[in-house]
């Protein structure tokens, strides 16, 4: 197994992104913490979003092998432990968690590789992809949050019509759109998302897939979506950014897309909450696994 891990900070003052590695317990993945709307600052610069994701991974690479229960579901049970810690973090910190715009808050995918299937979890709009030996690739899971997130750049696109040309004032003027949309966090018609709310579980994904022919995982947070014009959705941005994965490799693929962010840095063409996004991704390479596992049977 061959494993190529990347993390890098956006525009942002923090990497609110954080890496699972954890080769002993074969647990992989990526983490997006989101800030609090209500700004939240550790006296040592820590934004609620970085915290969130901070904890998440932390739980996850501190694991064994046998402090998971096996099955897809013993990841589910792991993002609920994670989930009430980060509810005590926010309630020791003083944090209402009356308001969802106050919560900390992180989206995942995590995954468990076995020797015949690997095992997933996920939450958001952190995404999974899975590459097959013939070239194909498959989406394993759904981005929640497209559908708030075209709303949001919808409002952004407003007001570029009505002549608002700077980025910040554009965040602005989105920002009530910002709030409408965590108010639908863990709820019907919304998304899934650690926050502390228990609720989380009922709209999480989780499974488990065949490892038969997979040549390679790649997962991924959203800060890895190419941006687009107005009007065009990120509904099917998983499928664009494996694609260009595939084709130019990871860290190249993350060079290039930053430099068409730097070209737009005011998301006058490209409507955008950041001018550039944290960028995590984890490629996991199986392919000489399988062939070893061939030629033994063969």
């Amino acid at each position: 197994m061959q494993i190529t891990a990347v993390s890098i900070q956006g525009s942002s003052p923090l990497n609110e992104d954080a890496l699972i590695r954890n080769d002993a317990a074969q647990l992989f993945g990526v983490i997006d913490g989101a800030s609090s709307l209500i700004p939240y600052k550790r006296p040592s610069g820590e934004t609620g979003g970085y915290l969130a994701a901070q904890i998440t991974a932390d739980y996850f690479n501190e694991r064994s092998g046998s402090d998971i229960a096996e099955g897809a579901h013993g990841l589910l049970e792991a993002f609920e432990a994670v989930n009430a810690q980060l509810r005590e973090q926010m309630i020791e910190s003083g944090v209402s968690l009356e308001r969802k715009e106050d919560l900390w808050s992180a989206c995942g995918a995590v995954v468990r590789v076995k020797p015949r299937w690997i095992e997933f979890a996920q939450l958001g709009d952190c995404m999974i992809a899975v590459y097959y030996m013939d070239g194909t690739i498959r989406i394993v899971t759904q981005d929640q949050v497209a559908h708030v997130d075209d709303r949001s750049k919808a409002v952004w696109a407003q007001g570029i019509a009505e002549g608002i040309t700077a980025g910040d004032q554009l965040r602005h003027y989105v920002l009530p759109q910002i709030i409408s949309g965590r108010s639908l966090a863990n709820s019907p018609g919304g998304y899934s998302v650690l926050n502390g709310d228990p609720h989380f579980a009922d709209y999480a994904e989780y499974g488990r897939i065949s490892r038969t022919n997979v040549r390679a995982l790649l997962l991924f947070s959203d800060g890895l979506y190419v941006p687009k014009p107005a009007g065009i959705s990120d509904k099917d941005g998983a499928v664009e950014v494996a694609s260009l994965v595939q084709e130019k490799g990871v860290l190249p693929f993350i060079q290039w897309l930053t430099e068409l962010e730097e070209s737009d840095p005011d998301g006058l063409q490209f409507p955008r909450m950041k001018r550039s996004d944290d960028k995590s991704a984890i490629w996991i390479e199986l392919k000489q696994e399988q062939e070893q596992e061939q030629e033994q049977e063969d």
